[in-house]
């Protein structure tokens, strides 16, 4: 992403905080926005998340803001793609740590199915909701799973 999101974070007292993106120019995009705000405890690497490092592991909460949306789009297998997905998560995150993730595309329904494997939800979290022909429903879904 742009890098303003791991901003807020770090305003807000967060520290510590990683963030990747497997696109080198949004890297740099973040860095300049970080650099700019004159924030130094934010690190930023060149990820692909379906094929993490291994030093990218133990952390205590990972944030996904339509990073499985695009990769659930990808026309080329993009079911194996998911599961790979939920394993470099289960990868990156320590034992009890939180996964919070926003999506678009996906119901809450289907986001309990997709991680189902090593997940549990912890919470749903308010979002956006309207109505349309006399039923109600939500343009996001957003969740808190632990591991």
């Amino acid at each position: 992403g742009n890098g303003v999101f791991l901003v807020e974070l770090a305003k807000f007292g967060f520290s510590d905080i990683t963030g990747i993106d497997y696109s080198p120019s949004a890297i740099q995009l973040s860095g300049s926005i970080i650099e700019k705000e004159g924030l130094s405890n934010i690190k930023l690497k060149v990820e692909d998340f379906l094929n993490l490092s291994t030093k990218l592991s133990g952390f205590h909460i990972c944030i996904d803001k339509g990073t499985f949306d695009a990769i659930s789009l990808n026309p080329d297998n993009a079911i194996e793609k998911r599961k790979q997905y939920v394993k470099s998560l289960s990868g990156a995150l320590n034992v009890k740590g939180f996964f919070l993730i926003t999506s678009c595309n996906w119901t809450k329904e289907e986001l309990l199915d997709e991680f189902s494997e090593g997940f549990e939800l912890f919470e749903e979290l308010p979002t956006p909701t309207f109505s349309f022909g006399g039923r109600s429903g939500n343009s996001v879904t957003a969740l808190v799973f632990q591991k």
